[in-house]
């Protein structure tokens, strides 16, 4: 796709924009990973879903600049043919690059490279009045470039994005580590990262005595390659294996087959139910992110669980805890939420000497990422995001970050306390003037 493309259709939405004159805004676009549903407040919708082109991949300058609508697995399928990729990638095909900047995505390649925004060098945004602004970390709009990851469309929409890019190698061998103690497998972990031949490091925990850290490293040549695309399932395979080599496009999908382990509630799990419904064609976040919809638009599962007096909660989250608070996490998450298994992922500050203002965590300190997505079912009714509650407040008590695709349940003073209230309000004031944007608050907590 030619700049010149891009340039007529940004022209085009901005008409639109201001076609709609004053009132809510709302993007409309096909396909969502957020895990929370927002009430419909009859916003106007500015249809983006055309910005989902990558523009041109640099290999020599080392990056890539691509529209904001764009999903990774075209993002990645356009690199790879230039023998790169980008220093990030999120784990499902479905998550669009602008997504995962305001969102702050991470993967294995974080411990090194940071959360999916540090990897971007400028960000294009139309704001709600209809201006498009080019936000980067050495001009005038540098306060917006800084304070734009982790404001979910609060502040604007990203067009387009400049993102730095990694040389690959053909295949990725995989090691796989097996810990039994909390305390060693975190320390472990951290040594790790810390290993200039490494490339990947993320974990799994299957247990209290069972956790298994699996480093990757690129590879010129592999001796043979498994495939998880199909009938093998990849985290069931680490449990199984110390070592392993995917091919490196493999390699960055080898959750998405199974949405990690999440395709069992799907019953995609099933050998039979695996090969006749699904077939290799729709084992993919794509197609459980529609089904997931589904459901949710026509309350399938909630009718099913009020007739069975069932009472669900479903806990998806994803949360950074410092290292040294990360065995003590391990340890209450065992104790209350209980569902296994649960990912790990190491991150970092890509830049010690920079932070963002809506997710700070603190420049050069090891975090690790525990991803956990699923639900408790009980027959005792329970207020309100019970157990949710109860992940955040432990959060906030081990000086983590928690991202927001997914329900929340903060009070506004908590919330506020976490994401920066005095310089998201300076931001919103300064390009969302009329407040044609939802607030954070209100569209993360309140799903406004």
């Amino acid at each position: 796709m030619s700049t010149s493309a891009y340039v007529a259709r940004k022209t085009q939405l901005v008409d639109i924009l201001l076609q709609q004159g004053t009132g809510g805004i709302r993007l409309g676009k096909d396909t969502s990973n957020l895990f929370r549903d927002r009430h419909d407040t009859g916003a106007k919708r500015l249809d983006v879903r055309d910005f989902n082109h990558v523009l041109h991949v640099d290999p020599a300058a080392g990056t890539v600049d691509v529209e904001g609508m764009t999903p990774y697995v075209t993002l990645v399928d356009e690199c790879l043919k230039h023998g790169v990729m980008p220093t990030v990638v999120p784990q499902l095909k479905s998550i669009t690059i602008g997504g995962a900047t305001v969102g702050c995505g991470i993967e294995a390649s974080s411990f090194r490279y940071g959360l999916v925004h540090e990897t971007v060098q400028e960000i294009e945004i139309l704001l709600s009045g209809g201006r498009v602004v080019l936000a980067r970390p050495d001009n005038e709009h540098r306060d917006l470039f800084y304070g734009f990851p982790n404001s979910y469309g609060t502040l604007g929409y990203a067009l387009r994005l400049k993102v730095r890019t990694v040389p690959v190698k053909p295949y990725v061998r995989l090691k796989h580590i097996r810990f039994r103690d909390p305390q060693t497998c975190f320390a472990e972990m951290a040594r790790h990262c810390d290993r200039a031949e490494i490339d990947f490091v993320d974990g799994v925990v299957f247990g209290r005595d069972e956790i298994v850290i699996t480093l990757g490293q690129f590879v010129d040549r592999a001796p043979y390659t498994s495939d998880y695309t199909y009938q093998k399932i990849f985290y069931q395979s680490i449990r199984e294996r110390s070592e392993d080599y995917l091919t490196v496009r493999d390699f960055i999908w080898r959750w998405d087959t199974d949405w990690f382990w999440c395709s069992k509630n799907l019953f995609a799990q099933n050998p039979l139910i695996r090969r006749l419904v699904y077939g290799r064609r729709r084992l993919n976040s794509i197609a459980y992110t529609k089904i997931m919809r589904w459901n949710s638009k026509w309350g399938i599962s909630a009718r099913l669980n009020r007739l069975l007096g069932i009472h669900a909660e479903s806990v998806i989250q994803d949360v950074e805890i410092p290292l040294e608070h990360s065995a003590e996490f391990l340890d209450f998450y065992h104790d209350t939420i209980r569902f296994l298994p649960v990912w790990l992922c190491p991150t970092r500050a890509y830049d010690p000497a920079v932070s963002y203002d809506l997710y700070r965590m603190t420049p050069g300190k090891l975090y690790v990422n525990f991803g956990f997505w699923d639900v408790i079912n009980g027959r005792q009714p329970m207020p309100a995001g019970h157990y949710n509650r109860l992940v955040e407040q432990k959060v906030m008590a081990l000086r983590g970050m928690k991202s927001l695709y997914s329900d929340s349940y903060f009070t506004p003073g908590e919330f506020w306390s976490m994401y920066n209230r005095p310089r998201y309000e300076a931001l919103k004031a300064g390009y969302d003037p009329d407040g044609r944007l939802k607030d954070l608050y209100r569209k993360c907590v309140l799903k406004e």
